[in-house]
């Protein structure tokens, strides 16, 4: 991380995904004016309600840009999910004049699958055959097992989550989305989803 970090051509990012739930837990904690605790009630959804209880997102921290990207999902995470999102990632570090990604992640099945280690090589070795001129190059970094703490964005995770809570209501998915966007301040873009081609 420190020879990245030396390096205004690299970039290093930490990169999970979470879940957002639209049902406030009562034993979650937020922030409220002093004096004025927040009441926190739980709440269900109706059976014929369109959206789902909760709603996926893939984050990417980069501590080096002070920035913090997302994209949200329709479905769960998965391999061809991953790709998606890494991909996207490496378009706005080419624009933002990045040549190469340090990624440091956890190791959830859809980061270690043979289809996320296939489409990496497969990346790479297109960066490498343009010379460096075309694309980022991503150094994948796996985080020991079961240690979210070494992971950067986990804490980000947490205070959104605080952030986002709606006491008098219950708030659509794409609310939802909307509002943990602008905590994160970046673009509510288009959900991924599996049907989407990878580029």
């Amino acid at each position: 991380m420190a020879i990245a970090e030396a390096d205004p051509e690299w970039a290093v990012g930490f990169e999970d995904e979470c879940w957002w739930s639209r049902l406030t837990l009562p034993a979650l904690n937020s922030w409220a004016d002093e004096g004025k605790p927040m009441r926190l009630v739980q709440k269900s959804v109706a059976k014929d309600d369109p959206d789902p209880k909760a709603i996926s997102c893939y984050g990417l921290y980069l501590p080096g840009l002070e920035e913090t990207w997302l994209r949200f999902v329709d479905g769960r995470p998965v391999s061809s999910i991953t790709t998606q999102f890494l991909s996207w990632c490496g378009e706005k570090l080419e624009a933002a004049g990045k040549k190469v990604l340090l990624l440091v992640w956890d190791n959830a099945s859809w980061h270690i699958s043979k289809e996320v280690r296939r489409w990496l090589g497969k990346h790479n070795r297109g960066v490498k055959n343009s010379g460096g001129e075309a694309g980022v190059r991503i150094v994948s970094c796996l985080l020991p097992k079961k240690s979210p703490w070494l992971n950067a964005i986990e804490p980000k995770w947490v205070h959104g989550k605080r952030k986002v809570v709606e006491p008098d209501g219950l708030l659509g998915a794409y609310e939802l989305a909307d509002r943990v966007c602008g905590i994160f301040g970046c673009p509510h873009y288009e959900h991924l989803s599996i049907s989407q081609e990878v580029p």
